[in-house]
């Protein structure tokens, strides 16, 4: 289902598939071109390479933006688009989120290739702990999950939700480390900002593959925790309430 719904994405374009190659490699060089050509800007004190680095460092910010922000946009919806399935008995309902999940994952992937591809024209060789990068993102799928659950489950019963989530998403992206170092913070907003589900993820993502830095474990170890957690409210919030799905549809 994950596959039928990333070629349906597609489906009598003539490029097909390859948009999802193009896209990112599209917008990584619109990136590039205005915050590094036209603004000027810098990331920190990034190690220099050149023009790309403030476009390279926002891209992965972007990414994990866009993989949280596609899952909860969709989440509202995919009850109620999905009628058929809930008449009948048998079809586990709970994996329409993660089938959400799987084709944002797709399309992420390919936005990492397309980094990872830059990395090795500028720099000429990647980060060893990108292998790490796995790691950090499992945790962030996890709790991404569990908000999918909660939502989609709520936005059968309250329509409302689905016109509220692209707002949230939205304010997200700038109360997010992405166009901006969080070191550039106050300490007092920083407290804030990292209680946003983005947040570490990406300023540890950006360790991993662009700044060769491992991990910080223990952070990540609270995160995970606090994941399953959310995770797990959010799936037993789905099963509590599935009972009710087809009366109200």
């Amino acid at each position: 289902m994950t596959k039928r719904e990333v070629l349906g994405r597609y489906r009598g374009s003539v490029v097909g598939l390859g948009w999802s190659f193009f896209n990112p490699l599209l917008m990584l060089s619109v990136y590039t071109f205005f915050f590094s050509y036209v603004f000027k800007s810098r990331w920190g004190d990034v190690p220099t390479g050149g023009h790309t680095d403030f476009a390279i460092v926002l891209f992965v910010g972007l990414i994990i933006h866009g993989v949280f922000a596609e899952c909860i946009n969709r989440a509202p919806a995919l009850i109620n688009s999905n009628v058929s399935y809930v008449k009948k008995v048998v079809f586990p309902l709970e994996i329409f989120p993660w089938i959400a999940m799987g084709s944002a994952l797709f399309h992420a992937g390919i936005s990492i290739f397309v980094l990872v591809i830059l990395q090795l024209i500028i720099v000429g060789n990647l980060q060893w702990t990108i292998i790490f990068f796995p790691l950090v993102t499992f945790p962030f799928v996890i709790v991404t999950l569990g908000f999918a659950w909660f939502l989609a489950a709520t936005g059968v019963y309250v329509r409302d939700i689905g016109q509220t989530t692209g707002l949230v998403t939205s304010v997200m992206l700038f109360v997010s480390p992405v166009f901006y170092p969080i070191a550039t913070l106050p300490h007092k907003m920083q407290l804030f900002v990292m209680l946003n589900p983005l947040t570490l993820i990406i300023e540890e993502s950006r360790k991993v593959l662009l700044f060769g830095e491992v991990p910080n474990w223990t952070a990540l170890g609270v995160y995970s925790l606090v994941s399953m957690v959310i995770a797990w409210i959010g799936f037993w919030w789905f099963q509590k309430t599935r009972k009710g799905f087809a009366d109200v549809l």
